[in-house]
């Protein structure tokens, strides 16, 4: 006999004003089984699991939970303030009878020390101390809102691991096609405020998805014919027998109803490159390429020659140099030594990673039009914004909304919106599918997959690599970086092991024994600290110093965060509400660069003491 679900939601209605956002949703939770919890953007699946872990109150509805049942729920943006470090955070999740040292071995397996100030870390480091404060209590249920978001390669795959190890219940919402296809075992898919339940992983789900989506789009065209036939009839069939004219016109409003209530699935991104003239073949040629930042070694002595109609993928864990090695191909920065010969006619269209194009004082409008009328130059001829937007899911009433206010989905295809409208024989995309929906993924690889030009990207996705990529380049160790024929899955395959059995979290070598290559490393470079005994007196007072930096930093953005909180600010004072965002963005800027500044200077630190 099965044993009984660990938690089930029945029926379970929500909403905030407007269409409901849940009607009549479900999930049940069996011991030891894993679910994946998938639908658009916006379609309300953290709201359901947040229901689930008790976090909302739902308006009707049943919640059981089994009793003696624990469960453990992973938020999208976890919340680490009033720590005084990573590890008094993790070991408040435990309770009694838990091995309090499975804080610290979990922390360590995630890249963390344990003494990291909260208020200092990045969203990697926050995700990654979240995740090990609900692993250590080894809970009956896990719910996990996008595990995988700001995790590198090493950790999402040393994560997959850990989740199997487990052996406990898991719902799972995420974006990342390879983690929920190697840990699902059911789906739940919520559409329209409703759930639908695929007893299959998520590798079965799209194909049972498309069969759903045609039977309905086929039931709608039969309503939609039998409302024309009755209309057909009420104007020039009606006869004298009164009962069966009243029964034809309810079932005819009864059919119109139906038509007006249902609601409508969310449209899809419409993506298409404005395409320009042909490049030349040879696209770019790097020889011998090395560059460092204060003697830490990010590219020694790389060479590739990439042509027209290659779509190359770039790969390593955080840290590695991905984006300086993508500014360093394509022109934005120079190599320490070496050279980088480009080709001739090349049309470029970037997407950065860090939206710092985006200028904060920006409306959705202005950052799509240049702030210059309402106009859009898409592929050689002006649209107007509005329908430029509609292709992208913006609505109209979007158009004066200030980018600040984004959700980093939003965000994203904003960024897309405004790469894609440039002429272009060559894309240059940094960590596209952040925040991305399912649907808008196929969409983006797609176009990249027909896409005539060059297209270059860094991401962290495996399935979208495999999906789109004509070769890879891949870390190896600190500074070397080696060029893979195929996919991501074909790169693993040829070196032997994967991106995590060649590094750790923080870039460093792994002691455990490397497996074979099936290519041999590049030899001649400097060692990663440049063969320095000690530290210079610059770095010395850099590190002592950098922490003070930060900590006034941290109280800069806490602050103005504070005054952005205030809800009447805007329609206040719009030029104090764009100034105070600016000067945000700047100060998390100058504090990212600090925080980068101060851990290779430690890694540095520890490199030479070590030596």
């Amino acid at each position: 006999m099965a044993a009984p679900p660990l938690l089930t939601l029945q029926d379970i209605y929500l909403t905030f004003g407007g269409d409901p956002v849940l009607q009549g949703a479900e999930l049940m939770v069996l011991p030891e089984e894993t679910v994946c919890l998938v639908g658009r953007n916006g379609s309300g699946k953290s709201t359901l699991l947040k229901i689930a872990a008790g976090l909302i109150e739902h308006e009707d509805g049943d919640r059981f939970v089994r009793p003696g049942t624990t469960i453990r729920y992973l938020p999208q943006e976890p919340d680490l303030t009033g720590y005084d470090d990573t590890l008094s955070y993790v070991q408040e999740g435990l309770e009694d009878g838990d091995d309090p040292y499975r804080a610290t071995y979990l922390l360590e397996q995630l890249g963390l020390t344990g003494d990291e100030d909260p208020a200092h870390l990045s969203g990697g480091e926050s995700r990654r101390a979240a995740l090990a404060r609900i692993l250590a209590p080894r809970p009956d249920v896990l719910l996990l809102d996008e595990p995988t978001n700001h995790l590198d390669l090493p950790t999402i795959e040393w994560l997959e691991q850990e989740l199997k190890s487990l052996r406990r219940a898991l719902v799972i919402i995420s974006h990342d096609r390879r983690f929920l296809e190697k840990l699902s075992q059911a789906t739940v898919w919520l559409d329209r405020g409703q759930t639908r339940r695929l007893n299959k992983g998520f590798a079965h789900f799209e194909s049972w998805r498309d069969n759903i989506i045609d039977q309905e789009d086929r039931t709608q065209h039969k309503i939609d014919r039998k409302i024309v036939r009755e209309e057909h009839w009420l104007r020039y069939g009606v006869s004298g027998r009164r009962k069966r004219n009243v029964r034809r016109l309810e079932m005819l409003h009864g059919l119109r109803k139906d038509k007006r209530e249902h609601r409508k699935r969310m449209g899809n991104v419409n993506l298409q490159t404005s395409e320009g003239d042909a490049s030349s073949k040879l696209v770019i040629e790097a020889k011998d390429i090395t560059k460092s930042f204060d003697d830490l070694a990010v590219v020694q002595d790389f060479s590739v020659r990439i042509q027209r109609g290659d779509r190359i993928g770039i790969v390593g864990p955080n840290g590695a140099g991905k984006t300086t090695l993508l500014s360093m191909l394509t022109g934005g920065l120079k190599p320490d030594t070496g050279r980088v010969r480009m080709g001739t006619f090349l049309e470029i269209a970037t997407m950065e990673q860090n939206r710092e194009t985006l200028d904060p004082k920006w409306t959705v409008g202005q950052a799509l039009t240049g702030d210059s009328g309402d106009q859009v130059d898409v592929q050689g001829t002006p649209r107007h914004v509005i329908g430029y937007m509609n292709d992208f899911l913006f609505t109209p009433d979007m158009v004066n909304t200030p980018i600040t206010v984004l959700s980093g989905g939003e965000r994203g295809r904003l960024m897309l919106a405004r790469a894609l409208a440039k002429t272009s024989n060559m894309l240059v995309l940094d960590e596209p599918t952040n925040d991305l929906d399912l649907e808008t993924l196929d969409l983006l690889q797609e176009m990249l997959s027909d896409y005539a030009g060059t297209v270059l990207l860094v991401s962290h996705d495996r399935d979208f690599l495999d999906r789109v990529v004509t070769s890879v380049i891949a870390s190896d160790e600190p500074g070397h970086w080696l060029d893979y024929a195929g996919g991501y899955s074909d790169m693993l395959s040829q070196r032997g092991a994967g991106v995590e059995d060649m590094t750790s979290a923080r870039g460093h070598v792994t002691e455990k024994k490397k497996k074979p290559r099936k290519q041999p490393p590049k030899t001649g470079g400097a060692a990663s600290n440049g063969g320095k005994t000690k530290l210079s007196f610059k770095d010395k007072y850099a590190l002592e110093n950098l922490p003070t930096e930060m900590d006034a930093l941290n109280s800069q953005i806490v602050d103005l965060q504070k005054a952005l909180g205030d809800p009447d600010l805007y329609s206040r004072d719009p030029e104090g509400f764009t100034m105070m965002s600016a000067d945000l963005e700047a100060a998390e800027a100058r504090l990212a660069a600090a925080e980068e500044e101060w851990l290779a200077l430690e890694l540095l630190r520890e490199e030479v003491e070590g030596s």
